[in-house]
């Protein structure tokens, strides 16, 4: 998809504060330092729409960036974060939760996990979350471009079996490095619209 127009429209923690719109969105859900504002700004062809911080957890609410008038993409706050008080991350997961269970507009979860090391308890937690509520799950290993192409199936068959990846489940590997499996990527979300 050629992507014209992208913005950051609203940071959001209640449902009275969502875009009222009927567009489709994404939800992008990761841990915090995985490369989730990497993956929008290469998605987007943006440099530094979603900030990127060296500080994990940043990302606090729930923001929303609509794309060429069509689609919303939803960053989520990052999971698994050491440094927050655990009042805080309880917040977050029910502000989180409440989206994920109660947005109609949520098409599909883009669930980013690195490559390089074996998803977390919090990643297969997540994905057993969305599997639980039945909701469409696209996953994608970020920082394919960090191993060597001779070892990506064994990082590949790691991933999908720690994840216990659901054969119906689209798996890409991506880079936003070098935009590898951008295309992929775009296609499996557009398939949900």
């Amino acid at each position: 998809m050629k992507v014209t127009s992208s913005e950051i429209v609203i940071s959001a923690v209640k449902p009275d504060q969502y875009p009222d719109s009927d567009l489709p969105e994404f939800a992008l859900a990761g841990r915090s330092n995985v490369g989730k504002s990497s993956f929008i700004n290469k998605m987007l062809n943006r440099r530094g729409l979603a900030r990127i911080s060296s500080k994990p957890g940043k990302t606090q609410t729930l923001n929303f960036y609509l794309i060429n008038e069509m689609l919303h993409f939803v960053d989520v706050p990052g999971y698994g974060y050491a440094k927050v008080s655990k009042k805080e991350r309880e917040a977050w997961g029910k502000m989180i939760e409440t989206y994920l269970t109660n947005r109609e507009q949520l098409k599909a979860v883009v669930l980013i996990v690195d490559l390089r090391h074996p998803p977390t308890n919090d990643d297969v937690m997540m994905y057993d979350f969305l599997k639980h509520y039945d909701i469409p799950c696209v996953v994608i290993a970020t920082k394919a471009d960090k191993i060597p192409k001779s070892k990506w199936q064994k990082h590949m068959k790691i991933t999908k079996e720690t994840l216990d990846i659901d054969q119906n489940d689209q798996f890409i590997m991506f880079s936003s490095e070098t935009g590898y499996g951008k295309d992929q990527a775009w296609s499996a979300l557009l398939s949900y619209m």
